[in-house]
């Protein structure tokens, strides 16, 4: 897949040779200066005449015709070096290789000396290329051939660069596990087949693993989940995953992950266009378990625990209703007002689990709210929070992924809605205003004290057009950054 060689740049036997330019001095470039000597000075004048640029973005193919070992040359424009940042250029990287892997060549030799010195961006570029040649399952009968891109090779002599690019690849692998799962149609994707594929992470990568069935969740008296799979012919699941990267199972970390296998919003029914797309209602669970992927490659000294409560939400004539009044694991009784606003309930279990398992830190992670997605869009992710510190930690791993989140207020006037039930402890859905600020102060309600990220990525669970890192489709929101944020951590 990769290998790492000192070869001569200009013998390198490669179907395709990748090399950056930068809008500098071409005299400060060395490996642009050795290409050009041996394609006979001709490359200044492809330059010049706008046939290979320099400026950030472009991507320009140059055939060898016999003047070096590779047999095409694609240039990826850089523009100006001091204005460069990692997320930029893992962009660019990701850009690059689309266009290699649309060309329909195998196998490429990267000149990195051309692009970075730096190992930030040598992961960055490991991302890039896991992610951007990815491309979704689809079931058509007739299906075309159309990932070509399966081997790198790096021309450095840098000690770290193929960690730092395996460290990179495996992130951007593990976002694409997330892509996979929440592209599943509801039909192939139950509990029980969520389930399947968790156990097959933990395989890959000897972790433990125990999947609850419904008997088990009632002993657990799991009532919250239990109501919401009321309706449904599938049996519900919950899955408890753990990597044990410390000598000693202590304090471990949380990712909790809401896997609602499709959700038709129960008796308060979704519209006819708010119901299609919800098979990825079940995308924090799947983020949470890309996380495990990549931390199962890179396997950071952290203790890491994986919960996730999974069901659909169906309509039947025993499903929850609104008006029910159900009782939680944490004892806390809870007024149904919305059968819709049920990924919350299902989490309040899910972290109480944790606290009562000994999680020192907790992050959940959910399609949760059509409201994030009016507050912030498709391409923010919103936060809440009892923990400064804690969220400070997340939102540095999400700056370093370039996944972007913005906190959105955890205040008491809004704990009090929630809290406003004349029959129940609590009601899951307060009404409209706020709905997202709402839903997150419901799931805080079960955490207690223990330090706590909310991450709502009802809007940037999907993207309706292709990019640079990807498809159109599952974006694979978060894997990264809960990956990242476990291989900071190191408590």
């Amino acid at each position: 897949m990769v290998n790492i060689s000192t070869e001569n740049i200009l013998e390198v036997q490669s179907e395709a040779l990748l090399v950056g330019l930068y809008e500098e001095n071409k005299d400060e470039q060395p490996i642009y200066q050795q290409l050009n000597e041996a394609f006979n000075e001709q490359l200044d004048d492809l330059v010049k005449n706008l046939d290979v640029q320099n400026n950030y973005g472009s991507i320009s193919k140059v055939h060898s015709l016999g003047n070096i070992g590779a047999k095409r040359v694609y240039f990826v424009g850089l523009g100006k070096k001091d204005e460069l940042d990692v997320h930029q250029f893992r962009n660019v990287m990701g850009k690059a290789f689309k266009k290699i892997n649309t060309d329909q060549v195998k196998e490429v030799t990267v000149a990195l000396e051309s692009l970075t010195e730096d190992l930030t961006f040598t992961e960055a570029m490991g991302e890039a290329f896991a992610m951007s040649i990815y491309q979704l399952e689809t079931y058509h009968t007739s299906r075309e051939h159309s990932t070509y891109l399966t081997n790198l090779q790096i021309l450095s002599s840098t000690d770290g660069v193929e960690e730092a690019f395996q460290t990179g690849y495996a992130l951007g692998q593990g976002a694409n596990t997330t892509r996979h799962l929440v592209n599943l149609p509801g039909n192939l994707l139950t509990a029980s087949d969520l389930a399947t594929y968790a156990e097959r992470i933990a395989e890959k990568h000897g972790m433990e693993i125990e999947v609850f069935n419904k008997e088990q969740i009632e002993e657990l008296g799991m009532g919250a989940l239990l109501a919401v799979n009321q309706g449904s012919q599938e049996p519900p699941r919950f899955i408890v995953m753990k990597y044990q990267g410390k000598s000693e199972w202590t304090n471990p970390v949380a990712l909790v992950g809401k896997g609602i296998t499709f959700d038709t919003g129960g008796y308060s029914l979704k519209g006819k266009e708010g119901i299609i797309g919800m098979k990825m209602d079940m995308g924090g669970a799947a983020s949470v378990l890309g996380a495990m992927d990549a931390i199962g490659e890179v396997k950071p000294e952290e203790n890491v625990m994986c919960l996730i409560p999974s069901t659909d939400n169906m309509i039947s004539g025993s499903a929850f209703k609104p008006d029910d009044v159900i009782v939680s694991m944490s004892g806390k009784t809870i007024e149904v007002r919305n059968t819709d606003a049920e990924g919350r309930l299902a989490l309040a279990d899910a972290v109480t689990y944790a606290r009562q398992n000994g999680a020192s830190k907790i992050i959940d992670v959910a399609t949760l709210t059509g409201g994030v997605v009016v507050a912030l869009g498709d391409e923010m992710t919103g936060a809440m929070t009892n923990d400064g510190e804690w969220f400070d930690h997340i939102y540095e791993a999400s700056e370093e992924e370039g996944e972007l989140v913005w906190e959105l207020p955890y205040h008491d006037v809004f704990k009090k809605k929630v809290r406003n039930s004349h029959i129940a402890d609590l009601n899951n859905s307060p009404g409209r205003k706020g709905h997202a600020v709402l839903a997150g102060c419901f799931i805080g309600e079960f955490v207690e004290d223990t330090p706590w990220v909310h991450l709502d990525i009802a809007g940037t669970a999907m993207t309706e057009s292709a990019h640079d890192l990807g498809p159109k489709g599952p974006t694979g929101v978060m894997a990264r950054t809960l990956a990242r944020a476990v291989m900071n951590h190191m408590s």
